[in-house]
């Protein structure tokens, strides 16, 4: 077999990649769990927090989380066991239903915020210039969009006091 083949550059890209989540991952997980979260919580509280209203379908925020529908049935339950998160039925369609994030789901994800993104910012986005950030969040997103469609869909937004 030729050894060069083992050199090819996009091994190396996609391996750096790997690693770079894997490690980075790793540094940020004690932060959470010592807001006693799991990195799966905050993805959830995240997504909730940044969408309109709070609120997603639970279809879309298992798709936005790479979850299947029964793993994001296990989280939203964990969430809303602990007061963060409620389930609403759509008033459009009885098949769906969205995981509302509460005042105290905010208020546990602000607390937990700042530390987060000191160790962001200390083992993430502090390690690179202005425009190598740019650029890489740029590629980021072009990659993200490529594999993971739906990660910044919400495709049902939530209808409007008075519908």
């Amino acid at each position: 077999m030729d050894p060069d083949v083992f050199d090819d550059p996009r091994l190396t890209a996609a391996g750096l990649l790997f690693e770079a989540h894997d490690g980075l991952i790793a540094r940020l997980a004690p932060t959470l769990e010592k807001a006693g979260m799991s990195s799966l919580d905050f993805s959830a509280l995240t997504r909730l927090s940044r969408s309109p209203e709070g609120r997603l379908r639970m279809t879309d925020l298992a798709a936005q989380s790479l979850l299947s529908t029964s793993g994001v049935t296990r989280v939203v339950d964990r969430l809303q066991r602990g007061g963060l998160v409620r389930r609403e039925a759509s008033p459009d369609d009885r098949r769906s239903t969205y995981a509302v994030l509460t005042p105290e789901g905010a208020d546990r994800l602000r607390g937990v915020l700042a530390d987060h993104l000191e160790e962001i910012e200390r083992w993430f986005t502090g390690l690179f210039t202005p425009e190598q950030l740019r650029d890489l969040v740029v590629g980021l997103r072009t990659l993200r969009d490529a594999v993971h469609p739906n990660a910044a869909k919400n495709t049902d937004p939530p209808p409007t006091a008075g519908e």
